[in-house]
Formats: C-alpha cells, structure tokens, sequence
C-alpha cells in the first residue's frame, strides 16, 4: 500500500528540502508514496506546488489538509515562531510527521514538542539534512576504518548573517551534526571573537567518549561554506558540504592524499546536501513499521546545548568572556 504524504508549508526552503527529493523518490519508487496534498497560507504556493511537483490537491489551512485527506504522513516545513504550534497540532492528532530544526523559539517551545511527542507516542523526525549527507557519511565510516578519532572541527562560514539568533537557528546545524559523530556531550564552552555584533563565535566540546571538538561560527565571512574535519593518529578527513566552493572528501593518512571525492555538476543539490537521503530514510522507515530516525527526542538535546549556549554568549559578549554551559 501507498504511503499518503500531506506537505506543510511550500516556501523556498520546502522546495529544495522536501518538495524535489519527494518528486525524485516518488519516481524511482512509483508504488511507494502519493503526493496526496500540499498547504500553505498563500494559496497560490500551494497551487504551484500541485502543478510543478505533483501534489494532488493544494490546501490553505493545516486543519482542513488534516481533516479531508486521509495521510500516513504530513511534513511541516514553518518559519521557526511556528514549528512548535504546528508540531504540537501534528503529534496531538497522532499523525505521523517530519518537523524543522530548532523545534521552536525558545527553549521552552522545544521541551513542548519533546514533551508532547513523548505523551502522545506519534512517530515523528526532525528534519537535520546533514546527518544524510553522502560525503560526510562516507568520511566518517572512512575515519572509523583509519583509528580512533580524537579530534573534530567544524567551520562554519556564511556571508552577510548578521541576525542575532543565528547561534539559535542555524548553527544548530553544526551542533546536531558534531552530536551526530562524536556522540553525547560531557561538558562545553563558548567564547565570542568579536567584542560587538555581528559576533562571531568559537566553541569547544568535551564528547563524553574523550573526542575533543571545536566549532567555528563565523556568519559575516564574506563566504558560504561548511567544512567538518575528522583527526586521530596518523589519520584527517575534511569534508565540506552542504556548502562551499567545491564540496569535497579528503583522507589523509602519513601525510599522504589518499582518498578524494568530488561532489560534481551531475550529482543533484538534494542528493549533495543529504535532502534525498533525510526523505528516503523517513518513507522506508513507515513502509518497514520501524521509528524513522533522528526524532525530536534525538535531536532535542542538540537543540538545548545550541540555546544554552546562545544564551550564556549573549550574558558575556561584550567581555569576550569564556563561559561554560553544562
């Protein structure tokens, strides 16, 4: 049987993150999915969504997509003042879903969600598009295979990203995806590199399994570009993706280049920056009866070390203070 698929929220992001990897599974899988709804506030978005991708019929309000089609599974794709409030709409009428990172606006909102997903048991993901990755996936099992990790780095460029919650809301990206290989994290600290805004920040992590980690946020760069790095004995991985200049996979072991991919024109935006492989691992895992991974209780803890340690930088940045935030 089909899996019937309601999309919320057809903005730019739900294009590229949702939208075309549903349109590309959908074809190399005919019989698993129907694209049974699309809904958004400005109709004519949900209308486009229905022409240029498929969906059968657009709705405007989430409660009317809930009520008239009979879904498996809805994805909500929200500005971030409404994750939490279509979230909880979602896990309270037990329907299956997919929400957006950070869960909310506060801390408070997200702890909402984790509660409610909890109480209620629907089976729900949070959509964190790095973990799925191909380059970082391979690199990781690639440095598995080299020794023991030690040391991990992220590098987190962007240009032009003045915004005061970007801490918040985008570099969680880096955060979940540094939890993601490393592992839970025992203690951390946060240090501003620039006494006034738009500050820039470096954190140190503690992984509870003895791996050191450091990440960069650096949002006025004057450059897009996201690099993670791997080390141990005799061993480094450098991946940059989902962003940069040229998205790459670099092993080296005693100094030497030996492994080296290239993301290339051919491979799809979705595929590259793992939109593709987050969809594909959510729909196999409803067809298969199994919790589709990571959930709001996986990626939660994420979510509460990004705003904790947010919250403490904003206490001490214009000190340059360093502060620790568990």
């Amino acid at each position: 049987m089909s899996i019937r698929l309601g999309l919320i929220g057809c903005g730019e992001h739900s294009e590229i993150g949702h939208a075309i990897p549903l349109v590309r599974y959908a074809a190399a899988h005919p019989e698993m999915i129907v694209l049974a709804a699309a809904c958004d506030l400005r109709r004519e978005r949900a209308e486009m969504f229905c022409h240029k991708y498929g969906f059968a019929r657009p709705y405007e309000q989430a409660d009317d997509i809930l009520a008239k089609e009979h879904l498996d599974v809805c994805i909500a794709v929200m500005p971030v003042e409404y994750i939490s409030e279509i979230g909880m709409k979602l896990l309270q009428a037990k329907m299956p879903c997919l929400v957006e990172k950070p869960l909310g606006t506060t801390i408070a909102e997200a702890r909402q969600l984790l509660e409610a997903a909890k109480t209620t048991g629907t089976t729900n993901m949070v959509s964190v598009n790095r973990r799925f990755m191909p380059l970082l996936n391979r690199g990781v099992e690639w440095a598995k295979v080299a020794g023991t990790l030690r040391y991990m780095r992220c590098a987190m460029f962007r240009h032009a990203r003045p915004e005061p919650d970007f801490l918040r809301f985008t570099a969680i990206h880096a955060v979940d995806t540094m939890r993601f290989i490393g592992g839970e994290v025992r203690a951390s600290e946060i240090r501003a590199l620039t006494s006034a805004p738009p500050h820039w920040y470096a954190i140190d992590l503690q992984f509870k399994n003895g791996v050191q980690g450091r990440i960069d946020v650096l949002p006025t760069a004057g450059l897009v570009e996201e690099t993670y790095e791997l080390a141990g004995d005799g061993f480094r991985a450098v991946i940059t993706s989902p962003f940069g200049p040229r998205r790459s996979l670099r092993g080296y072991r005693e100094n030497q280049l030996v492994l080296e991919e290239m993301a290339g024109s051919e491979t799809p935006e979705d595929v590259t920056q793992g939109f593709y492989g987050e969809t594909t691992a959510l729909i196999e895992a409803l067809r298969d009866g199994k919790p589709p991974k990571p959930s709001i209780e996986d990626v939660f803890p994420s979510v509460e070390l990004c705003f904790q340690l947010a919250d403490h930088a904003e206490k001490n940045a214009s000190t340059n203070r360093v502060s620790s935030a568990r």
